[in-house]
């Protein structure tokens, strides 16, 4: 049942949002040339690693530049378009797709890159029992201004406490942490890279 939600919902959702991506991706082409997608790879369920897709917010081969995977407000790798793109969360959409094919959920944790996986303990594995998601109960309960161990703890509430009725009470409550500027900061797991 989750699955048919999941694919209802991103294709539903890849469906309304395509005029917005198309946009988008050629803004992200016009500014620099450089590939539209940012591909990352990420921890998903059981520690399996995936590809996650962004929109392009960064300039290219930024990994190698600056601050390296961390990316800190202002940062100058980040292109006009791209701060753009972030702020209004545009570039997550591509991640949709990671949901259509079965690596991410609509709601679940965010998923984090082998670095940060490696630092869990015990409990804080629990995360990886499920499949990571394009929103979730940390980013709705303040992500970007909340410590990291503080984000890890409610995505394990959430994995320990799920159900329907919590998943709707997310995605609900996802808009107005979105529109309220908490749902997503540049620092920390969420804007690790463009």
């Amino acid at each position: 049942m989750n699955r048919a939600a999941d694919v209802a919902l991103a294709g539903g959702g890849l469906l309304l949002a395509s005029p917005v991506l198309a946009l988008a991706a050629l803004a992200v082409k016009l500014e620099d040339g450089g590939p539209v997608l940012y591909r990352q790879t990420r921890v998903g369920r059981d520690g399996a690693d995936f590809q996650l897709l962004k929109l392009r917010t960064m300039v290219v081969g930024a990994e190698t530049l600056g601050a390296g995977l961390a990316v800190n407000r202002g940062d100058p790798r980040i292109t006009r378009v791209g701060r753009l793109l972030r702020k209004l969360s545009l570039d997550e959409l591509p991640q949709l797709w990671n949901v259509v094919c079965g690596e991410m959920s609509v709601i679940g944790p965010r998923p984090t890159l082998r670095y940060q996986v490696e630092q869990y303990d015990e409990r804080q594995r629990r995360r990886l029992d499920v499949k990571p998601g394009v929103t979730g109960w940390a980013q709705v309960n303040g992500r970007a201004s909340l410590p990291w161990a503080e984000r890890i703890e409610l995505d394990v509430w959430y994995v320990e406490h799920r159900s329907p009725l919590l998943d709707l009470k997310i995605l609900a409550r996802t808009p107005f942490a979105l529109f309220s500027g908490t749902y997503k900061g540049e620092t920390g797991g969420w804007h690790t890279m463009p």
